[in-house]
């Protein structure tokens, strides 16, 4: 299983004592279920791996990619330390907390938004089963350490926070966040300078979140809507592409789709979040430029937001619940989801993506392929639900499949990310005793600021990119890129190839949507409880810096390693 989580901090739920009797009541026909519902789901063969064990240290990885003040007493990654303190000082703005992207230092917000996007869907459709697991709070928290700096970055209605930091002087240094001296510029978008594909998202997060904190802190859900709406107003009011303003971040994040599936995609969450018809409205006499309806995708990720618009409505249609007046263009979208989920599905005639001898998916020309395979998990697992509550199945060709066929492929893919592959390797970090050790992580892999808090100057740092040893600080629950995506089931644990062993805060949402849908199966809709704060954690664990020697400074601009123009 990895290193293991300590007892007290694998869950997060009310003791039954301080639930009320209708809750508690509830709970324990939920419970019944639960049981009932095991029995016919594929995570309860034998042999299998552990899906509860990967759920909580996919969810803990999260905490790793923090930003800002860090307390000691609920802190899990005892490792980290606090980092971006002054953050937005340079701009006269309070711009500390959020995330950072992935292996590096930099706060992107377009991807930073994405992933709370994804993961605050997750609740909205498996908040259940993540209670069941006792990972539903510690979700929630991760959700709102990236929605409370997306609430900070939002600070007029038509201004908008993007980045923190300096993608290419971050690329200069391997620096461990506690004390990098990179440069922390921060730049925004507004009415004369429009980026609507990052406005977009954000809206789309700000809604997602609004739904996921609706039944846990009103006041929260209310003030997150209000930022959704006032967002995508901006948004769609002034539009352009953000990477046309923040110009340095063209290299890292820019979306090459374009910005109208951000549109769309926040129209989407913002009618789900309401039921306000004018929200599908705007769908309906947008379509032409939105070109939602004519998208036909084998991707769903930060970039393009077009899969998860065909999901998300099609359950409208799916539940006879549209408006009036939406049914051709939401059956558009059905068609949509549906050569998205065929895509992913195996023995058909229809088109469908490639895979490994050992029948992993995969986008050639792409790195980082694992975050691509854990969206389609969470979009198949969702739609797969969909099916099953409107009596449905999926036709491929002239293959038909049934909902649980549908599981069974996510089930397969799953399996393969957590070790059932030719290399008997997991990758997600921390998971069996075969996994990464040499991730592409500047705080991983330099030794920990509470271990030793000297500084570590620019000049010195890349020493600790290049050094052979396993890195000092597992980062539990981190899902690298690998394996290659060149058709073969071939990985390198080396920490300098950052295209298939550098770990994202978006390539996790995707992979807990799944794995929480594997461990308990599809549930009726019925009420959450309200989870309870993080309980008290023992000191940080200390740990050996490697043996160091000296290695060359590398100056090293680059496209971003996550999405390659196609």
């Amino acid at each position: 299983m990895g290193p293991p989580l300590p007892r007290s901090l694998r869950s997060k739920r009310l003791s039954p004592a301080t639930l009320s009797p209708l809750t508690t009541t509830l709970l324990l026909l939920t419970s019944a279920l639960t049981l009932t519902l095991r029995a016919s789901v594929a995570s309860a063969a034998p042999g299998d791996p552990d899906y509860a064990d990967a759920l909580a240290k996919t969810i803990l990885f999260l905490e790793g990619q923090r930003s800002g003040p860090l307390d000691p007493a609920t802190t899990r990654v005892t490792w980290r330390n606090d980092s971006g303190l002054q953050d937005g000082a340079k701009n006269s703005v309070d711009l500390v907390g959020g995330y950072y992207d992935a292996g590096d230092n930099v706060k992107f917000g377009f991807p930073m938004a994405y992933t709370v996007t994804v993961l605050s869907w997750v609740v909205v459709e498996y908040g259940r089963q993540l209670d069941i697991q006792g990972q539903l709070g510690h979700t929630l928290d991760a959700i709102k350490w990236g929605s409370d700096f997306l609430l900070k970055a939002h600070t007029a209605p038509n201004e908008l926070w993007g980045q923190v930091g300096d993608g290419n002087s971050d690329h200069s240094c391997w620096q461990r966040p506690e004390d990098m001296t990179t440069d922390r510029t921060a730049y925004k978008i507004d009415a004369t300078h429009p980026g609507s594909d990052l406005a977009g998202e954000t809206a789309a997060a700000m809604a997602a979140a609004s739904m996921a904190f609706a039944g846990q802190d009103t006041a929260y859900s209310n003030l997150l809507l209000t930022h959704a709406k006032q967002l995508f107003s901006f948004a769609d009011t002034y539009k352009g592409m953000y990477s046309d303003v923040i110009t340095n971040v063209q290299n890292f994040y820019r979306s090459w789709s374009g910005y109208q599936d951000e549109l769309a995609w926040a129209a989407s969450w913002l009618y789900k979040a309401t039921g306000n018809a004018s929200y599908v409205n705007y769908l309906v006499t947008k379509d032409g430029t939105l070109k939602a309806s004519t998208e036909r995708l084998s991707e769903f990720s930060w970039d393009n937001k077009y899969g998860g618009v065909h999901v998300l409505m099609s359950k409208f249609l799916l539940s006879g619940t549209n408006p009036a007046g939406s049914s051709t263009l939401l059956g558009s979208y059905k068609q949509g989801a549906e050569y998205y989920v065929c895509n992913n599905m195996p023995g058909h005639s229809a088109p469908r993506l490639p895979r490994t001898p050992a029948g992993h998916l995969y986008i050639p020309g792409r790195g980082v392929n694992n975050q691509y395979i854990v969206n389609m998990a969470f979009l198949c697992s969702v739609y797969a639900d969909y099916l099953a509550g409107a009596g449905q199945t999926l036709t491929c060709g002239s293959t038909v499949f049934k909902p649980a066929d549908i599981v069974a492929e996510v089930k397969a893919q799953v399996d393969y990310i957590l070790g059932k592959n030719p290399l008997n390797m997991s990758y997600v970090v921390g998971f069996t005793a075969n996994y990464p050790r040499r991730i592409h992580h500047r705080g991983a892999s330099v030794v920990s600021f509470n271990v030793d808090p000297r500084p570590i100057a620019c000049g010195a740092s890349f020493t600790y990119l290049y050094v052979d040893a396993p890195n000092p600080n597992v980062h539990i629950g981190a899902v690298v890129g690998g394996p290659k995506g060149d058709g073969t089931d071939s990985y390198s644990d080396v920490r300098n190839s950052y295209e298939y062993g550098e770990p994202t805060t978006y390539n996790n949402p995707g992979l807990v949507g799944a794995l929480a849908r594997l461990l308990v199966g599809a549930l009726p809709p019925g009420p959450r409880p309200r989870p309870p704060r993080p309980l008290p954690l023992p000191p940080p664990a200390r740990l050996h810096p490697p043996l160091l020697r000296p290695a060359p400074r590398l100056l090293h601009p680059r496209p971003h390693r996550h999405r390659f123009q196609t």
